[in-house]
């Protein structure tokens, strides 16, 4: 745009030097000086306004030339990089979409979004299998930053979704800005995949049994929790710390769940170094103190409270999956 309006004013203030030779006795106007300036600049040139005088040859040879040899450079050095960078990105995608299988949909990269992620990377979580969903182009330049696959969309239309691969994905965690949007969400997220772990975020608790009956396996409520965290801070600071940093990743305390080491199997929950707080038996979940889990079986997995250093969700070696034919014999 400088190019061409500088070359405009060049030539309209100089528009003496210029003849018109369609009608001779007209002087080039306004115009004409554009006219002139675009199929000069382009290379088209039909010669119908020309310049007759030194002055204006001169200008032309020496400001206008270079002048559009600097903005054809622009104009195809532009179009090659949007082309470039275009086919980068669909091999990029096409790449992905033929390797992406059991990987983590994230619809809505707002704060939770963007904390549920983040929390799934620094627990050992491979970025590329991570898909982010959202209209917003300030949130698909976060995920980009991030080093997150990314899909442009609403996500409660369907060739939205089948782009961002759910049909195969293993979790889906849903975050929109709004309950209604999630329960759509939720249910279109269902249909396409019958077996994927759905975890839903809604604002108001009144919402929470129709996210469920959507197809969520777990819903929370954004509203209540941090309420929760308000009135428990109110009533104890030291407990509001204390909830506070077991929902910071990386400092102090974490809640992780872990398998249940050979070395533990018959064992009271109590008796285990890490605190345990609950035990998943058969798909369900028991209280440490739950008469049913007093001794500990194999198959048996561990909700632990334990220190942020020792990565949380890293696998311990002696597990009941490991191989202990030596320690049966």
């Amino acid at each position: 745009m400088a190019i061409l309006v500088g070359t405009v004013l060049l030539v309209y203030f100089d528009r003496g030097g210029y003849v018109d030779n369609n009608d001779p006795t007209k002087q080039v106007s306004f115009t004409d000086s554009i006219y002139y300036t675009t199929v000069t600049l382009s290379t088209t040139g039909y010669g119908d306004i020309a310049p007759y005088k030194d002055g204006a040859r001169m200008v032309n040879a020496f400001i206008i030339t270079p002048a559009r040899i600097l903005f054809l450079v622009l104009l195809i050095g532009t179009t090659l990089e949007v082309l470039a960078s275009q086919g980068r990105e669909m091999f990029r995608v096409a790449r992905w979409r033929r390797k992406m299988n059991q990987h983590v949909v994230v619809i809505g990269y707002g704060t939770k979004g963007r904390a549920a992620a983040d929390t799934l990377v620094q627990n050992g979580f491979d970025p590329e299998s991570v898909v982010v969903v959202d209209p917003n182009p300030i949130a698909l330049e976060d995920a980009h930053a991030d080093g997150l696959a990314i899909v442009t969309g609403d996500a409660t239309r369907r060739e939205v979704l089948r782009r961002a691969g759910v049909s195969r994905a293993s979790q889906i965690i849903i975050t929109t800005d709004r309950d209604d949007s999630t329960v759509l969400a939720t249910l279109t997220v269902r249909q396409l995949n019958p077996t994927a772990y759905i975890v839903a975020a809604v604002r108001e608790q009144d919402n929470v049994p129709l996210v469920r009956q959507s197809g969520a396996d777990s819903v929370i409520t954004s509203s209540d929790a941090v309420g929760r965290l308000l009135g428990l801070s109110s009533l104890s600071p030291t407990l509001g710390e204390v909830m506070e940093d077991l929902m910071t990743y990386g400092d102090g305390l974490e809640v992780a769940e872990r398998d249940l080491l050979v070395s533990e199997v018959g064992r009271q929950p109590q008796q285990l170094p890490d605190q345990v707080i609950a035990v998943v038996r058969d798909e369900k979940v028991y209280r440490y103190f739950d008469p049913v889990v007093t001794q500990l079986a194999r198959g048996d997995r561990l909700i632990v409270v334990r220190p942020a250093k020792e990565l949380p969700w890293a696998p311990r070696p002696g597990t009941h999956d490991e191989d202990t034919t030596v320690d049966e014999e």
